[in-house]
C-alpha cells in the first residue's frame, strides 16, 4: 500500500512504571459508569435529538442503571440548554442519578453553564482544554505554561461559580487529546488544575483521561493510566475517569486494560456512538464483565428493548454482528456449530450444570433476552442435521431419529440452496409436516383389528389409488402384523428397519408422535411420521406415511 511513509507514531510512551496491570486476568468489579449518549453520542448524530427524544432516551439510561449521565454542553446550543433546565425544573432526576455538563476553559461559558445547572441536586461540570503537541502547536500556537495557565483558569472560575449557584456540583478536568500529549506533562496539568480544586473525601475529583484520537495500541495507552495513577497528587480524592474512543477499533480493548491499570470509571456510550468511529460500547464492555462472572451494575437484560429504543431515538442502526446485541451475534448457521450447540444444551439438561460452558455461545441468549428458537438456530444451506433437529426439537417437540435427522437436513438444505434463502422455522416445520406426517396418498389404512394367538395377527382395511383392500396378516406385533398385511394387499416389498415413539410435547393435546423407517429392496431408506392420540394409531400413521413417501420415490 503507498504512502505508508508519512505515518508515524503521534503518542508518547509513559516514563517506566509499575506495570502491576499485566498481571491481572480479568476486571473484579464494575467501574463508576457515565453514559454520554446525549451529549457525544447525540452530537454525532445526523439528526440530533429532539427535546422529547432526549427526555425519553435519559429516562431509559436511568432505568438501565447509569447514576452518572452526561447530559450535554448547555452553553453550545439552546437545546441542550433548554434540556437541562427542562430536567432540573420538572424534578426528573432521580436522587442517585447525577447529571454532567461539558464546558470549555472560558468565562462566558462557564458562567452559561451554572446558569442552567441551578438547583440542580447533584451535577458534575466537566472541564476541559486540549493539551497535546499537535493541538498546542498548529490549532492554540501556545507553550505549554499557556495551556496550563488556561486550564487554571477554568478551574478557578468554577469553584468561583459553584460558590454563587444554588446547587450541588462536583468537577471533572479532562486534559482533551491526552493520548497525544506527553504524559509528563499531562500529569502536570492535572497536578495544576487539582491543586486549584483542592478535592477531599467529601468532594472528590474526577480526572479524565480520554482517547480524544486513538493513536496507539491498548497497552501503551494502560502504561499512560497506569503512570498517572501512580504519581497524580491527591490520588485518594481522585477518581481516574476514562473516555475511549474507537479509531483503531481497539475502545474496548483501552478500557479493559485501563481498568486493570488503575482507572475507576468509564464514559462510553450504548452500542458505541459517537465522533468518527465512536466512543467504547458500554453494552460490549459491561457484558465482556457479566460473561466472566461479575455483576457490570446495568441491566442489560433485554437488549432487544435496548436496540429499539437507540435505533428509534438516535436513527441509527445497530450493526447485525455488534456484540452481544447484533441481531446475528447468536446464530449459528454452520452445520458443526449447530451440531455443538445442541449437544452442548443436551449436556447442560442432563448434567444440570452450574455455569455456562455451551460451545460457541459466551453467554446464554435469554440472559440478554434474546430465545434460541428464533436466534441461536438458523437455517440455511450451510446448516447440518443437528441444528435442523434441534429446532424441529425445541421449538416444536419433535425427537427425530438420527438417520432421519440427517435425511431431512439435506432436503431443507437443498431447498434453501436453490431457493437463495434462510429458512424459517414455520418454513422448516411446514415442510416437515408436508413430507413425513400423516401421509395418505396413494396408500389410507381406515380401519383395523387384532387377534391374538401365536403371535399377533391383523385385519385391515385400506384404500390404495382408490380401491378397497381388505387384508389379515400374522406378525411377531402389532405393527409388524399391519406391515405384512400392507405388503400382501397392495404387493409391495420393503423392510421395516426403525421405529420410535414419544409423547409430542410442544402439542396442546395429549398426542404421541411415531417415526418409522423403512428400506426398498435396493437399501434406499424412507421415513414417515405419525401423529395421534393413540399410540398404536399413530405408529400405523408412521409406517403408511414412510410407505406413501417411497411409492412417491
Amino acid at each position: 500500500m503507498k504512502n505508508f511513509e508519512k505515518y508515524t507514531k503521534q503518542y508518547f510512551e509513559a516514563p517506566k512504571t509499575s506495570m502491576k496491570w499485566t498481571q491481572k486476568s480479568y476486571i473484579e468489579k464494575a467501574p463508576q459508569w457515565c453514559s454520554v449518549d446525549l451529549r457525544d453520542g447525540n452530537q454525532a448524530l445526523i439528526i440530533p435529538m429532539s427535546l422529547e427524544e432526549k427526555l425519553e432516551f435519559f429516562s431509559f439510561l436511568v432505568k438501565v442503571g447509569f447514576k452518572e449521565i452526561e447530559i450535554g454542553f448547555p452553553a453550545a446550543s439552546e437545546t441542550e440548554y433548554e434540556f437541562c433546565r427542562t430536567l432540573i425544573e420538572n424534578n426528573m432526576i432521580p436522587d442517585d442519578v447525577t447529571i454532567q455538563v461539558l464546558t470549555q476553559s472560558r468565562e462566558h461559558i462557564i458562567a452559561k453553564t451554572f446558569e442552567a445547572l441551578k438547583g440542580a441536586k447533584n451535577a458534575i461540570v466537566h472541564l476541559y482544554n486540549s493539551t497535546s503537541l499537535a493541538q498546542r502547536e498548529q490549532v492554540f500556537k501556545k507553550s505549554k505554561e499557556e495551556i496550563i495557565d488556561i486550564a487554571i483558569f477554568g478551574a478557578k472560575l468554577c469553584k468561583e461559580y459553584r460558590n454563587k449557584t444554588e446547587g450541588n456540583f462536583k468537577f471533572e478536568y479532562s486534559p482533551e487529546s491526552f493520548t497525544g500529549t506527553e504524559p509528563e506533562y499531562a500529569l502536570e496539568i492535572c497536578n495544576a488544575v487539582i491543586d486549584v480544586w483542592q478535592p477531599t473525601p467529601e468532594d472528590k475529583v474526577i480526572i479524565n483521561l480520554p482517547v480524544t484520537v486513538s493513536h496507539s495500541m491498548p497497552h501503551v495507552y494502560a502504561n499512560q493510566v497506569e503512570y498517572m495513577c501512580e504519581n497524580i497528587n491527591n490520588r485518594e480524592n481522585v477518581i481516574i475517569s476514562l473516555h475511549p474512543h474507537n479509531d483503531r477499533g481497539c475502545a474496548v480493548a483501552d478500557s479493559e486494560m485501563g481498568l486493570l491499570a488503575g482507572a475507576d470509571r468509564i464514559e462510553g456510550t450504548l452500542f458505541g456512538n459517537g465522533e468518527r468511529t465512536g466512543n467504547v460500547d458500554i453494552v460490549t464492555l459491561g457484558m465482556n464483565m457479566f460473561s466472566q462472572g461479575v455483576d457490570p451494575e446495568l441491566d442489560f437484560s433485554n437488549l432487544p428493548e435496548i436496540t429499539e429504543v437507540y435505533e428509534r431515538v438516535t436513527r441509527m442502526h445497530v450493526y447485525e454482528r455488534q456484540p452481544y446485541s447484533g441481531q446475528l451475534v447468536f446464530a449459528a448457521f454452520s452445520g458443526s456449530h449447530q451440531d455443538a450447540i445442541a449437544k452442548g444444551m443436551k449436556w447442560r439438561e442432563e448434567k444440570n450444570c452450574e455455569h455456562w460452558t455451551v460451545p460457541y455461545l459466551p453467554i446464554d441468549p435469554t440472559d440478554v433476552g434474546r430465545v434460541y428458537e428464533a436466534d441461536v438456530i438458523r437455517i440455511n444451506s450451510q446448516s447440518g442435521k443437528g441444528g435442523i433437529g434441534y429446532l424441529l426439537e425445541t421449538k416444536y417437540g419433535f425427537n427425530l431419529p438420527p438417520k432421519m435427522r440427517e435425511a431431512f437436513g439435506y432436503q431443507v438444505k437443498s431447498v434453501s440452496d436453490h431457493m437463495h434463502k434462510e429458512m424459517l422455522p414455520d418454513e422448516v416445520y411446514n415442510m416437515f409436516m408436508d413430507t413425513y406426517v400423516n401421509i395418505e396418498t396413494p396408500l389410507k389404512m381406515d380401519d383395523s383389528h387384532f387377534v391374538q394367538g401365536e403371535g399377533i395377527k391383523a385385519e385391515i382395511t385400506m384404500d390404495y389409488n382408490g380401491k378397497t383392500i381388505v387384508k389379515m396378516a400374522n406378525g411377531n406385533g402389532r405393527l409388524d402384523a399391519i406391515s405384512n398385511a400392507i405388503k400382501e394387499g397392495i404387493g409391495i416389498k420393503y423392510t421395516l428397519e426403525t421405529y420410535t415413539e414419544h409423547a409430542l410435547k410442544e402439542s396442546t393435546a395429549a398426542e404421541a408422535v411415531s417415526y418409522v423407517g423403512i428400506s426398498d429392496q435396493n437399501g434406499n431408506k424412507f421415513w414417515g411420521t405419525g401423529i395421534d392420540t393413540d399410540i398404536l394409531t399413530s405408529s400405523a400413521k408412521a409406517l403408511v406415511s414412510a410407505i406413501n413417501v417411497m411409492l412417491a420415490k
